[in-house]
């Protein structure tokens, strides 16, 4: 005790917050809580989550690919969080990285998991007639479904870039008439507009996971990869899209215009910018719908090295949701 008294007084003067660092979105209640830990599960896909946070689609074929995603596979596990991999596309022309995507021995069956492909790709396989091949990938990787990543912006941007011929929300509606899939459609950085976020809420899909501007935006990769003219020209489109917190308060607004018996999907990914458990937190209280919040980035930066350092960081956020959940209220307009 003498010590942590010590502490206090060194530490005292450099603790002092102003306050222009209040977090305004907030009633704290110091009153109204215990630090009991309270059921937070959700439901996703037919499985279970036991803390609301989806580790959004991260990446494979390489080394260092495998590592992250066994670490990441490896905290679901033991934390209940649902995993989104990232793309698959190489596993329909290379199955010797299979490993590396191969993570479902390692989290169980208990939480959900997801493949995932690009919308360009989808359409070729639309057009091939080898869309089949999806119903066995997610059968050899035992997901529970599979999401698509609407990214029309970073293939055009990409030096190999395919190129869409049909608008994305065609391509979906074709493939949800063929498939029983599960479902999720996602962004990569730019989010969804209004009208895009309408057509989406009418499909029978699992989830919406926004990708918001505000995260890794995979457009601002593709330039940081072309050449320094793309860059020159391309680099005002990057700074387009449409925010997480906006993207909440659109679905908000068109669950009211819609109505809920007309919303055909089941969920939200409440994902792109979320770097904080408070950033997650108000949004997915703020939701009309159900709603869960992504990470990628943040979970990507502690799961390159070894288990433990991830774990520490996971065990953190748990923490700290049951803290929110405990003693903060969203404040009301």
């Amino acid at each position: 005790m003498e010590d942590r008294k010590k502490d206090h007084i060194d530490l005292a003067f450099s603790s002092r917050l102003s306050s222009k660092h209040v977090d305004n979105r907030f009633e704290y209640e110091p009153l109204l809580g215990t630090h009991e830990k309270k059921d937070l599960s959700f439901g996703f896909a037919g499985k279970t989550m036991r803390l609301p946070i989806w580790v959004s689609s991260m990446t494979g074929g390489t080394k260092r690919a495998g590592t992250i995603n066994k670490n990441l596979a490896e905290a679901c596990a033991e934390f209940g969080l649902g995993m989104g991999l990232g793309s698959c596309r190489i596993l329909l022309d290379s199955p010797e990285y299979f490993d590396d995507f191969n993570v479902r021995p390692i989290m169980g069956n208990d939480v959900p998991l997801f493949a995932n492909i690009g919308i360009c790709q989808l359409e070729q396989m639309l057009e091939k007639g080898t869309d089949g091949q999806l119903d066995e990938l997610i059968h050899k990787l035992n997901a529970d479904g599979l999401a698509i990543h609407i990214n029309p912006m970073q293939e055009a941007f990409q030096p190999e870039g395919d190129l869409l011929k049909t608008p994305a929300i065609e391509l979906l509606q074709s493939y949800i008439e063929k498939t029983d899939l599960k479902l999720i459609v996602k962004e990569v950085g730019q989010g969804f507009g209004k009208e895009s976020l309408r057509q989406l809420l009418k499909l029978p899909i699992e989830s919406i996971e926004f990708g918001a501007l505000g995260g890794t935006n995979f457009s601002l990769v593709e330039l940081n990869r072309s050449q320094a003219i793309a860059a020159e020209v391309y680099n005002p489109f990057i700074h387009i899209g449409h925010t997480a917190e906006d993207m909440t308060l659109t679905i908000n607004q068109l669950f009211d215009e819609i109505g809920a018996d007309q919303i055909k999907t089941n969920n939200l990914i409440i994902s792109g910018g979320i770097s904080s458990i408070l950033d997650g937190y108000y949004l997915t209280q703020i939701s009309k719908m159900p709603a869960i919040f992504g990470m990628g980035s943040a979970f990507l930066r502690h799961s390159m090295g070894s288990y433990e350092k991830l774990r520490n960081y996971v065990d953190k956020l748990a923490n700290g949701i049951q803290l929110a959940n405990n003693f903060l209220r969203v404040k009301e307009d």
